[in-house]
């Protein structure tokens, strides 16, 4: 099993990498994505498990129950294998990868499966082309319906549908069909923080995830000459912009919680002018979500207060936002339960990030989530890491898990 998880770490490791950064460009439906797609359904098949896709490019893999034996609902497992822009290497490809050699070491183990256990590979989940995260699991579950998802454009004003069919997909009109034979779902995750490093612990499970989302601000004023115009004559929306990032930071920090402006568009974007439009996506991330509300209108409510004294507009969008999940609190235990002859007792974490377990949860499939050890709590970044022998044990934790469940 080791020897497998190596290799097909070592399949993954060039694809979409820069060779500038180190980081990783795996968007939807793009050359790297497509190459990761044929080397899942090239692992599908080298394991004898039967690969199906839905039209939105989610793909899942089942490995069944020998025929003739009793099979109840199927355990799901997996992540997704796209990256943010200039990404790590393990956020997402590392579950995949995990549910793979779990396989692999269940075999090995002589498991024989009662129930089919799904392995699964969700798209687009950073929504990093898109603007929406965990966009192919909010397609497979109805939660984002295909008419939403129709009028979503990249950066570059290519549609959704248009980037699909580019790719060779079709859109499906509603969630999968195989969807209805989960049970459950189970996601191994890189931590994206280093509450397992304090603890000095290789493997923990996921509580919650917190409530996040993304916002637009779209400020408006006056396009002008830079050296012409007097700094008391202008319409900056970028100074209205600016002021809103420093409230945002100063209103996070107060509250406890979490706020970034990591995305900027600018109109005209001339070194000598003016601009016209500022457009700005806001990450937010609260411990409930009336927390977020919260921040998020107070951050807005200066925005405004600013853009009144400067004399632009401003206008926000809520694009993406995803309510407090609780995962599933008896299967959390059972697994935990599954850990500990090997772990001992294994500490429940909160995610700070989104991922397709929360979509899953939210939809009403009982769900948990395990992470590994991130030994410098970095994440969305060339420097995201996790070392080979927790990676290893998380493959057996997983392993662990699921003969719990299926055996």
């Amino acid at each position: 099993m080791a020897e497998d998880f190596e290799q097909m770490w070592r399949d993954l490791a060039p694809v979409g990498r820069s060779s500038a950064s180190g980081g990783y460009f795996r968007q939807p439906f793009t050359a790297a994505e497509t190459e990761l797609r044929g080397w899942f359904a090239e692992q599908c098949a080298a394991r004898d498990l039967a690969l199906e896709a839905d039209g939105n490019g989610n793909l899942v893999a089942t490995w069944a129950p020998p025929a003739g034996d009793a099979a109840g609902p199927a355990v799901l497992v997996g992540s997704h294998l796209d990256s943010v822009l200039d990404g790590g290497a393990y956020d997402g490809p590392l579950g995949v990868v995990s549910s793979l050699a779990a396989v692999d070491l269940l075999r090995e183990r002589g498991v024989v499966p009662r129930r089919p256990v799904l392995v699964g590979a969700f798209v687009e989940e950073e929504g990093s082309r898109f603007g929406v995260a965990c966009l192919g699991s909010r397609l497979l579950t109805g939660a984002t319906s295909p008419e939403a998802a129709a009028a979503l454009r990249d950066r570059d004003g290519v549609p959704f549908l248009d980037a699909m069919a580019a790719a060779g997909h079709e859109p499906a009109p509603g969630p999968a069909a195989w969807l209805d034979r989960v049970g459950c779902f189970l996601e191994l995750h890189v931590e994206q923080g280093r509450d397992l490093v304090h603890r000095d612990l290789p493997v923990g499970l996921a509580g919650e995830i917190w409530p996040h989302g993304r916002w637009r601000f779209d400020f408006t004023g006056e396009a002008n000459h830079a050296g012409a115009t007097r700094m008391e004559d202008r319409r900056d929306p970028m100074l209205t912009y600016a002021m809103t990032v420093l409230a945002a930071n100063k209103q996070a920090r107060l509250a406890g919680q979490r706020a970034t402006f990591g995305r900027v568009d600018v109109a005209p974007n001339g070194t000598n002018a003016v601009p016209s439009r500022v457009t700005a996506w806001l990450d937010a991330r609260g411990d409930s979500d009336e927390a977020l509300a919260a921040l998020v209108g107070e951050v807005e409510r200066q925005g405004s207060q600013r853009a009144d004294r400067d004399g632009t507009g401003l206008a926000v969008t809520a694009e993406s936002v995803s309510g407090a999940v609780r995962f599933d609190t008896g299967l959390t235990a059972r697994v935990g339960a599954a850990l500990a002859d090997r772990f001992g007792e294994v500490p429940v974490l909160p995610s700070l990030a989104g991922h397709d377990a929360g979509v899953l949860a939210a939809s009403g499939i009982p769900t948990a989530m395990l992470f590994v050890r991130n030994p410098t709590g970095v994440s969305h970044s060339p420097a995201e890491h996790a070392e080979t022998a927790d990676c290893l044990l998380g493959v057996h934790a997983l392993a662990d898990a699921l003969e719990a469940l299926v055996a």
